[in-house]
């Protein structure tokens, strides 16, 4: 088959989640004998027309000068040239900037669409954008062949909402075997005598309610947040938290091998998300061995079931950080890294992704 990916800043990564995942995807196709080509940005800092095989094509791409709205226009771009390229699959990772152009897609190729997480539902845009989103949304469910959901959560509410059925498709991952005592020390922590979480500083990811739960501890374990936080809501949590020495906020950290180990040798490790579907963050913390304390949401529950600890207020964080010794800890994370074997291994998913488009395509 020929087939275009679109949807993403391009490969190789530099960026993440959909394009860590086009990378495996596309990497993928290419070994099984298809023709694969993935929209890159202009301004992508690998500049080849080839990656390992797959064909590269770079389109305008404003954003550097314009902010958001140049994902538009990039995406536009992305679109009017894939109408010349005669493919018989046409992936779309997400739907946000790309569902107004709907109507310019090829019809002659098979649309699929990732629909991603429920965008409208963050609470850090205005009421405005949220209606957009929402409106994003139906034109996406409206201009796709086939959709793709990456949770059941989501599978669940696309059916509800729109009575479309979907492909649950979840995102991959790996077991991490390599952990390092070293590294945790840099960091001025000791295995297991320190909690954390790592997640982009916004409120729908539970960040206070988390703080606020370890803000309520009467003793100075180390508690780290990784996440960028030179932002708004960063520079909020940084003042509100600025006496508690436990409280140790390190910005974003983006060595995987140095993410790795932190979870690793964490005492209980926080994933507080609660909007969208299979968030790669979480797979990357089951398949680091760290004990996983979610939010109590179906979209968490879906994949960690049984095999974690759960909050759904500060009380509830208090408790679990007050536990001298969690019960069952080594057999709830052998049991996720089974389910990243299992369910959410790399090579499993690609080839599902490649029996969709061939049940799919128009043309087979």
């Amino acid at each position: 088959m020929k087939i275009g990916i679109l949807g993403t800043r391009g490969i190789p990564n530099h960026y993440g989640g959909f394009e860590q995942f086009a990378e495996y995807l596309a990497k993928y196709l290419v070994r099984k004998g298809h023709e694969v080509i993935v929209y890159n940005s202009h301004l992508h800092p690998y500049q080849e027309k080839v990656w390992k095989g797959v064909q590269l094509v770079h389109k305008f791409d404003p954003e550097d000068r314009i902010g958001t709205a140049g994902q538009f226009i990039y995406d536009l771009n992305c679109i009017l040239d894939s109408r010349s390229r005669n493919f018989d699959i046409l992936l779309q990772l997400g739907y946000t900037s790309s569902s107004i152009w709907g109507k310019l897609l090829p019809k002659s190729s098979t649309i699929i669409t990732n629909m991603d997480g429920l965008e409208w539902k963050r609470t850090k845009y205005s009421p405005k954008v949220k209606r957009f989103l929402l409106w994003a949304e139906k034109l996406g469910v409206k201009y796709s062949d086939y959709l793709i959901s990456d949770s059941v959560g989501i599978q669940k509410y696309l059916l509800e909402k729109y009575k479309v059925k979907s492909t649950f498709i979840p995102y991959g991952s790996h077991n991490v075997e390599n952990y390092s005592l070293d590294i945790i020390k840099r960091y001025k922590v000791d295995a297991y005598q320190y909690s954390m979480l790592i997640a982009r500083l916004e409120p729908e990811n539970s960040i206070e309610i988390i703080l606020d739960g370890v803000k309520r501890i009467n003793h100075a374990t180390p508690f780290l947040v990784v996440g960028k936080h030179n932002t708004k809501y960063g520079e909020y949590l940084k003042t509100k938290y600025s006496g508690e020495s436990s409280i140790k906020f390190l910005g974003g950290i983006y060595d995987i091998e140095e993410l790795n180990s932190l979870r690793y040798f964490s005492k209980v490790y926080f994933h507080g998300h609660t909007v969208g579907g299979t968030n790669p963050s979480l797979l990357e913390a089951m398949g680091s061995g760290a004990l996983i304390c979610a939010n109590d949401n179906i979209f968490n529950k879906s994949i960690l079931g049984e095999d974690a600890l759960y909050f759904s207020n500060s009380n509830d964080v208090l408790k679990v950080l007050s536990l001298d010794k969690i019960e069952s800890r080594k057999e709830t994370i052998n049991n996720n890294y089974k389910k990243i074997e299992e369910n959410y291994n790399w090579d499993k998913i690609v080839t599902e992704y490649e029996q969709l488009f061939f049940t799919c395509s128009k043309r087979l």
